[in-house]
């Protein structure tokens, strides 16, 4: 695709997040980032930014109000609560929005599972859910899609603690709630419960989430099957997405447990929570721009 017809990308917080989303779509054939804007010039993200020579701005959202022609896709990558005043402009702005906070304002999206749903809608509002959102409701779906009738289902998400920034820290209740929510959407749970660890370890643990399903007499071989199919699916976007632990029966329940590797972009490799979400973005982001130029597009 000619560097004209690539979809332009905005991303707003210079953060982890915005930092490694940046890097991702400078190797993508189809995006290009003509925006990377937080509110400090010397922060790390601003000087990577810099130094790869894409546009900067410290002035958050007001630079995309200021020439909203700027950028036809903006990433989100602030809080929650900021995420609410920034959609409240960019959608009178018409531009779409992909939310990597867990604010809940649009359409959750799963790529592995409704993607293309997500688009063919014309949602201009897409929300990544939550990194333990990203890892744990595509397993959850699979074996809900076993199973429609799951009593209980719980996520425990352990992440390193050095990849936890600020914003994550600061979200940590609309982290769980909004889990919580696509849980019991995409699995068709009656109950749902996310828990998210933060651990200290040195050096940093890798990214784990295990999911334990409560289901009446549940059909192991098509719950592993129905796994085993999503995974595959899940590593074309997200290559360090492992399944550790096939479902299995421990103490009345399904139990499996899976691990994310990030793919060391700009983040280490055990920062497998920040990269998943980010992949998942990415994702979405380049679907949108094959819709846009399908005879041009190529898949990265």
């Amino acid at each position: 695709m000619s560097q004209a017809n690539k979809t332009r990308i905005g991303i707003i917080g210079s953060g982890n997040i915005g930092t490694d989303l940046l890097v991702k779509i400078m190797r993508s054939p189809n995006l290009t980032c003509t925006l990377f804007a937080g509110r400090n010039f010397n922060s790390a993200g601003m000087k990577r930014a810099s130094q790869l020579g894409v546009p900067i701005s410290d002035r958050g959202i007001e630079a995309i109000v200021a020439d909203p022609s700027i950028c036809d896709v903006v990433f989100d990558c602030t809080s929650a609560h900021a995420h609410i005043e920034h959609w409240a402009i960019l959608e009178k702005l018409g531009k779409t929005v992909v939310d990597m906070t867990p604010a809940k304002l649009g359409e959750f999206c799963i790529p592995a599972i409704n993607a293309r749903e997500c688009l063919d809608s014309g949602a201009r509002n897409i929300n990544m859910i939550t990194c333990g959102g990203q890892s744990s409701i595509p397993i959850a779906s699979a074996i809900g899609g076993i199973h429609q009738s799951i009593e209980y289902i719980e996520v425990a998400s352990s992440i390193a603690s050095r990849s936890a920034g600020p914003a994550t820290r600061a979200n940590l209740d609309e982290y769980i709630e909004t889990t919580e929510d696509a849980l019991l959407r995409f699995s068709g749970a009656k109950r749902a419960k996310a828990i998210l660890i933060l651990n200290p370890a040195n050096p940093p643990i890798d990214m784990q989430t295990t999911i334990y399903a409560k289901i009446t007499d549940p059909d192991l071989p098509a719950i592993r099957a129905a796994v085993e199919a999503m995974v595959a699916q899940l590593k074309t976007y997200v290559p360090g997405f492992q399944l550790i632990v096939p479902p299995t029966m421990e103490g009345g329940r399904v139990v499996t447990t899976v691990k994310v590797l990030g793919n060391g972009d700009y983040l280490p490799q055990y920062a497998g929570n920040l990269d998943i979400i980010n992949c998942a973005a990415i994702a979405v982001a380049e679907m949108l721009a094959i819709s846009k130029d399908p005879k041009e597009a190529k898949h990265g």
